[in-house]
């Protein structure tokens, strides 16, 4: 009696296993990659006049926020998420769950690029923080700041959809 609970036992707890795994593996399999939605357009105004238009998101909500670019696989080279925070003061970032690598701009309230980290690491944990005070963040791939020659004290600006 007692070898026939056990067998009982461990062919429930086998199957009951096998199930939560396949459990896990489609859910795994059912999650779609987080896709980029044009919200508006943002452009960076250089010192010398000319413009670079970029296509963005915005990150407005808390939850907005701190999720922002995390997660996602890829972003075109002419896309960007432009963070917008209720307060100026300085902000942290890091790349947490961020697999590609990113330029971030920090803005100040008068729309003014104040501070730029180029080509942040996917998945580095480290600080990367506003010098001064700020209210919105850009975010972009890494390798626009070089390409375009932006540079602090360029301005920015933007309209939604």
């Amino acid at each position: 009696m007692c070898r026939k609970f056990f067998f009982l036992f461990f062919l429930a707890s086998a199957l009951t296993s096998c199930k939560n795994e396949s459990t896990s593996e489609e859910n795994t399999l059912d999650q779609a990659p987080i896709t980029f939605t044009k919200e508006g357009e943002l452009n960076i105004i250089k010192v010398d006049s000319s413009t670079k238009t970029l296509d963005i998101e915005f990150a407005e909500t808390e939850y907005e926020t701190s999720t922002g670019l995390m997660y996602r696989e890829s972003m075109e080279g002419n896309q960007g998420m432009l963070f917008i925070f209720q307060d100026e003061r300085p902000h942290n970032f890091y790349m947490k769950n961020t697999y590609i690598p990113l330029d971030l701009f920090f803005i100040t309230k008068d729309k003014k690029i104040a501070t730029i980290i180029e080509n942040a690491m996917p998945l580095d944990e480290s600080n990367l923080p506003s010098k001064v005070p700020v209210t919105y963040v850009l975010e972009t791939n890494a390798g626009f700041a070089k390409e375009w020659n932006i540079k602090e004290g360029d301005s920015v600006s933007w309209t939604r959809n």
